[in-house]
């Protein structure tokens, strides 16, 4: 869904926007966030929750996600785990798992009744009435009831979530396991209050650039498109004006990503073993979390694009700092692996809030077309969905071989479904490609416009290009670079 028809994402980003704002000028304090949050709340008249003093929480909460810091006045605080609660925003959601409707007729087969184990449906005056002290949520009145008037209803957070990473504490408050989290981001788009979020670098970043620090910023090829009317070229000029040294495509480590997977992929088909691709962090870390000998066994040994791109940089500029600029939560975690050459993570919606806070209408550059045509389209393309395998079988084609086979699993449930036929020997295809996303990157939780104008915004802009991969590498040096061993096994 895209930034601006989600309630809870403007409020984010107009908490990012004022935090921003402050950064830039020196002045960010916790005193001026909270006079901020009462001009965006003034009055007495609240309007999504209770009160408006729970709704200022609610922003004081955020507010310190966008700092850094973790929302919820916790001493303890693991910094790899990205995705966090907020509290106060998570308390309005109590609805319970198994719910009778006014559809119940109180009828005298009882089915709800006998199906029960447990003891936790009588007949009430009007309906049946279901002791939640009792109710182990097995669903079993559900499937019994003739009327369908009892009926399932899974928390939006819950569901999205592929390995089971979210539970409730005794306030029915979602708390996150962080030995399950695979900081895919699932949770983050699909709760309706924005009550589950990401820690923010924006301030950071701010500050370094406040401080003189030479920063190089990388974009993400799914940046494509996510500004209406403007090109890539005008987006790098934008971050330019932010106060970045450079700014380069990530799409370049792409490119070089697909050749080394294919040779890699070479090994694999001699062995007759099937191999992942490793652009997808959610997707690298389902395997590694929870599908450990797949991992060690079948995903790609190569460094993510991101991480490739981030040496090449540091390789020339090794006093500068690196900052990723992309629509996904887990790289932020990723950033943070031994193996990183990335300094700090910036999602979409924090360029945004850049942007405007720094009065930077991208429309009004002309853009710097010598900078366009850094990467091939196969790169760019990384960012959709089968983009990655298609780029592999680029390589193939290039190199004279024909007849890899690719499957691209759709989402994180799709991703959890291969992997498990992949455990037991059941997977047919020579590569993998995961995308915790549906769509791929494009359809990022931290993207700003819808993911199908995305895609033919980035096809539109790209439709020209020729270069194939090959020729594309032949400008830069990154054989000499080490890139394609990572030591995270």
């Amino acid at each position: 869904m895209g930034l601006f028809k989600h309630d809870a994402r403007v409020i984010k980003f107009d908490v990012l926007r004022k935090a921003a704002d402050l950064a830039y000028a020196g002045e960010l304090t916790e005193e001026k966030m909270n006079a901020y949050y009462k001009d965006l709340i003034p009055g007495t008249k609240a309007n999504y929750r209770c009160c408006v003093y729970k709704e200022r929480e609610v922003l004081r909460q955020r507010g310190r996600l966008v700092r850094g810091l973790m929302a919820n006045d916790v001493e303890k605080n693991n910094p790899k785990q990205i995705v966090q609660v907020i509290e106060a925003a998570c308390d309005g959601c109590t609805i319970k798992k198994v719910l009778v409707t006014d559809n119940c007729r109180k009828c005298m087969a009882k089915s709800c009744v006998g199906s029960c184990n447990f003891g936790a449906i009588s007949m009430g005056e009007n309906r049946a009435v279901i002791d939640y002290d009792k109710c182990k949520e097995c669903g079993a009145c559900t499937r019994n009831c003739p009327y369908h008037a009892i009926v399932l209803t899974e928390r939006p957070c819950k569901s999205a979530c592929p390995v089971d990473a979210i539970r409730w504490n005794e306030d029915g408050i979602a708390v996150i396991d962080e030995n399950k989290c695979i900081n895919c981001g699932r949770c983050v788009a699909s709760c309706p209050f924005g009550a589950i979020e990401d820690i923010s670098w924006i301030v950071p970043v701010i500050d370094d650039i406040r401080a003189g620090k030479k920063m190089i910023a990388m974009v993400a090829p799914a940046i494509q498109g996510q500004f209406e009317g403007v090109s890539l070229a005008q987006i790098k000029q934008g971050i330019k004006e932010l106060g970045f040294y450079d700014v380069v495509e990530v799409a370049l480590g792409a490119d070089a990503v697909a050749k080394e997977e294919y040779a890699e992929l070479k090994k694999h088909k001699a062995d007759g073993v099937p191999m992942t691709t490793s652009c997808c962090p959610g997707f690298v870390n389902m395997a590694k979390i929870h599908y450990p000998d797949v991992y060690k066994k079948n995903v790609s040994t190569m460094v993510s694009p991101m991480m490739a791109r981030a040496k090449m940089v540091k390789e020339e500029h090794p006093d500068a700092e690196v900052v990723f600029i992309g629509p996904c939560l887990a790289k932020k975690q990723e950033a943070m692996e031994e193996h990183t050459s990335v300094d700090y993570v910036l999602t979409f919606e924090e360029l945004a809030a850049m942007f405007i806070s720094k009065h930077i209408y991208l429309k009004d550059y002309e853009g710097e077309n010598g900078a366009v045509w850094e990467a091939s389209v196969h790169g760019r393309n990384f960012a959709q969905g089968g983009g990655v395998s298609k780029a592999v079988i680029q390589v193939a084609k290039e190199a004279g071989e024909d007849g890899i086979t690719a499957y691209y699993a759709d989402g994180a449930q799709e991703c959890k479904k291969q992997l498990l036929l992949m455990k037991v020997g059941r997977f047919n295809y020579d590569i993998l490609e995961g995308m915790c996303c549906e769509g791929g990157c494009i359809n990022g939780p931290c993207g700003i416009s819808d993911a199908m104008d995305v895609r033919k915004r980035m096809n539109a802009e790209n439709v020209n290009m020729k270069e194939t991969i090959g020729e594309t590498l032949s400008k830069v040096k990154f054989d000499e670079m080490g890139l394609h061993l990572h030591t995270n096994k």
